[in-house]
């Protein structure tokens, strides 16, 4: 079978479904693989680049499998053999129109927005990974705005204070935008309606803003829910605060199937201080913010920016195209099981049933629900596991017989080796038997650390490899050198390891 790669129609949009490095992993498949003329160069990627990996060169649209980024345009559906598949990003959950023209086609339509959120099928996430690309740009495009420092400056000039950034939504785009901006230096804070998320954003280094209300519980789904009017009130005297003091305010709210939750009011941008920047990365749901103009940058009144893009992810194009083209050929190593370039629509695979939005022109959505794995549903208890049959203990026999041949070592070595040997023999006996229950009864967590700081027992070597310098044997003082060298390394080195490992756990 022929897998096509579309050169993408939107107007602006740089992205396209493979790069020169997935074309090879689908050719590893089994396909054969054509690229329209130009279809990558938005992305940085030449036809020349296409035909080094063992694609070529023609007309994308009349392949048996036919990948693009945006739903196609109708010219190019026109076009779509019968009985072929055409995957991308064809939205259905809001664009019904979309869903309706696709069921009087005659082939089969996968859009990979569509991914469940299973485990088994992160690596097909298309929307987690363009959500992860799109918050980090978000912050980009907040900096290159707000045109000062992000971090913190103290100068013979004077002081200037870091830039406090508000993340409204701590999904996989504001958990980016958390990051992104911690890393340039700034003050970060972000609020979220589940409390599972706290967590992720304290590791990251910013603030998790809590609203105390009854509504807020353990996401089911791994999806923000739609709150009531105690939390929505809640909610809104928190980002009034925010808003007055936060220099930049990024907003990535959604609801699945639904428009974009209004968080901040045309009264909050007034507040907001002369210079400060918004990014409303739910703008092309209707937007986060009051006033938001999609796919544009306006400028309040009061001199805020409010970013409205809706091709964050686009204006990192190479990257995006990357991660888009890997989670497309994961999902073409699913409906490939042979390896044999032969495409295999399995219906009862929950991954596969849910991206299907037409079978062969027959519609196939909505799919039906599929149980995520943010969190299991709670259900009868579970009946009691009998225990394990334990391993079968070491017999006193056994136990018995390694100590007399450990006796008959020692008295063989105490027979035969000089009688300056032997105190030495007996304090090594005597600490491998202290060490075996001191280090058997520490919680393995715990010895790494103090493996590390127990290295400082190199210190009796180096002060006898001290007392050996100066030997009237060259080779004894070159001995000592060494020795004094690789003790001391182990010494420091043991005490940095164990330096680093309790950072990790110093909350400043």
């Amino acid at each position: 079978m022929i897998v096509g790669v579309l050169k993408e129609e939107r107007p602006g949009e740089s992205r396209v479904a493979a790069t020169p490095a997935t074309v090879q992993q689908i050719r590893g498949l089994g396909y054969e693989v054509v690229v329209d003329p130009g279809a990558g160069v938005a992305a940085g990627f030449t036809d020349e680049a296409y035909e080094a990996a063992g694609a070529s060169t023609g007309d994308a649209v009349t392949a048996d499998v036919v990948l693009g980024v945006n739903a196609p345009a109708p010219s190019q559906l026109d076009r779509v053999r019968p009985e072929a598949t055409v995957i991308a990003l064809f939205a259905p959950v809001f664009d019904q129109a979309m869903v309706d023209d696709l069921t009087r086609r005659p082939f089969t339509a996968l859009s990979v927005d569509a991914v469940p959120r299973i485990s088994r099928a992160q690596s097909m996430d298309v929307l987690s990974s363009m959500a992860n690309i799109a918050g980090y740009r978000a912050v980009i495009e907040a900096a290159h705005e707000f045109g000062r420092f992000f971090t913190g400056q103290v100068t013979a000039a004077g002081k200037v204070p870091p830039a406090r950034v508000l993340v409204a939504g701590a999904g996989v785009a504001g958990l980016a935008a958390i990051g992104a901006a911690g890393s340039l230096g700034a003050v970060v804070r972000a609020t979220d309606p589940r409390p599972e998320v706290a967590d992720q954003v304290r590791s990251l280094g910013g603030e998790y803003l809590s609203i105390e209300s009854p509504e807020a519980e353990v996401s089911k789904t791994g999806y923000a829910k739609e709150m009531g009017d105690d939390y929505r009130a809640r909610e809104a005297e928190l980002y009034a605060a925010q808003c007055r003091e936060a220099d930049i305010v990024i907003t990535t709210a959604l609801i699945p199937g639904r428009p974009a939750p209004t968080l901040i009011t045309a009264a909050m941008v007034a507040s907001m201080k002369p210079g400060s920047v918004i990014v409303d990365m739910a703008a092309a749901n209707g937007g986060n913010v009051e006033g938001t103009v999609r796919g544009e940058k306006i400028r309040t009144g009061n001199g805020v920016t409010i970013i409205g893009y809706t091709d964050l992810a686009g204006r990192l194009p190479a990257q995006a195209s990357q991660l888009y083209g890997t989670n497309l050929v994961n999902l073409l190593k699913l409906m490939t099981p042979g390896k044999d370039g032969s495409l295999v629509l399995d219906w009862d695979d929950p991954v596969q049933r849910s991206v299907t939005v037409v079978r062969r022109g027959e519609p196939a959505w909505p799919p039906p629900p599929v149980e995520v794995s943010a969190a299991p549903a709670p259900g009868p208890a579970a009946k009691p596991v009998p225990p394990a049959p334990e391993k079968p203990e070491t017999t006193p026999g056994r136990k018995f017989g390694g100590v007399a041949i450990g006796a008959l070592a020692l008295f063989l070595i105490a027979a035969f080796a000089p009688a300056a040997i032997l105190p030495h023999v007996t304090v090594f006996v005597l600490a491998i038997v202290i060490g075996y229950y001191v280090i058997g009864h520490v919680h393995h967590a715990l010895h790494t650390p103090l493996m590390s700081v127990t290295n400082a027992i190199s210190g009796i070597v180096v002060v006898g490899a001290i007392l050996q310098t100066g030997h009237t044997s060259a080779a004894v003082t070159a001995l000592s050198t060494v020795a004094i060298l690789l003790a001391s390394i182990n010494v420091f080195g043991g005490f940095a390891v164990t330096r680093r490992m309790l950072a990790m756990f110093n909350r400043s």
